[in-house]
């Protein structure tokens, strides 16, 4: 079973972006748009207060006719962060952001930020350990007829 640890060695970029609770929505939503990226981690004198996705974006700016340049990150922040350990398995996390709706976990040891998971590399590490276990699979059953 794959633990977050190695699902984040296995990412092409361990970078975690994060943005000021008093930058603009606009300076946030321009910084994941440059990234690629649909969550940035709110951090305030090194630690983390807060996540700030496209969805808060979508409900808080969007449909409630605000403007993101006039409309700082802490505003629309979910403050109350889910994270996971690097020891937790690609399974607990999948339970966790499925219960909770969510699409980005922190990844913290003893209150230090590791790095951040989503939902993609999370199936991408399944996918991954599925493809190996039908090979194996498939290796056994072909030396078996030899």
């Amino acid at each position: 079973m794959t633990t977050v640890a190695e699902v984040l060695r296995g990412k092409q970029s361990q970078t975690v972006y994060t943005i000021a609770p008093t930058a603009s929505v606009y300076d946030a939503l321009v910084l994941m748009a440059d990234k690629g990226i649909g969550a940035l981690l709110v951090m305030e004198s090194g630690q983390v207060v807060g996540i700030v996705t496209e969805r808060d974006y979508a409900r808080k700016i969007a449909l409630m006719s605000r403007l993101s340049r006039e409309t700082e990150v802490r505003e629309i922040m979910t403050m109350a962060v889910m994270y996971v350990r690097p020891n937790q398995t690609s399974d607990e996390c999948m339970a966790l952001m499925t219960e909770n709706r969510l699409r980005h976990l922190p990844v913290m040891d003893d209150g230090k930020l590791l790095g951040m998971v989503s939902i993609g590399d999370l199936v991408k590490g399944i996918i991954s350990e599925q493809k190996f276990i039908i090979e194996q699979l498939e290796h056994y059953i072909t030396g078996a007829r030899a």
